[in-house]
């Protein structure tokens, strides 16, 4: 919202017009914070009954000021909900990425080892007759 410019696209809030019922600042919100649309549609109609008018101003700006978020925003559902895990919990998904990444390793040490085992020569030499 506030960001650089150079934030890259998937760190911004945006208003969401794919899923909104009004301009999409709940579906936005939703959205950016990993939360359920609804669940922030009707904290702000209650908050909005209980507490006057700054919501609704609240809302009014963020309709205005924030940009509608790209169609092409991410190259599938899949990376999309990765981002918004990051957002969400971003211990999580450095959790995730080292282990990844740690059997990755395991499967390239496995298969150094069968690469450079003296039986693999063997039956590469089988092979060669």
């Amino acid at each position: 919202m506030f960001k650089d410019s150079n934030t890259p696209k998937y760190e911004k809030l945006y208003l969401d017009k794919q899923n909104a019922k009004i301009s999409g600042v709940c579906s936005g919100l939703g959205d950016y914070f990993g939360i359920d649309p609804m669940v922030i549609r009707i904290s702000a109609v209650i908050i909005g009954l209980l507490g006057g008018g700054i919501i609704i101003l609240g809302y009014i700006i963020l309709a205005i000021f924030l940009k509608a978020k790209p169609v092409d925003m991410y190259e599938s559902k899949q990376e999309g909900e990765f981002w918004k895990s990051v957002r969400t919990e971003p211990s999580n998904t450095v959790r995730d990425v080292r282990y990844k990444f740690r059997d990755i390793e395991r499967r390239l040490r496995a298969a150094e080892a069968h690469v450079t085992s003296p039986q693999y020569n063997l039956n590469k030499e089988i092979n060669d007759l």
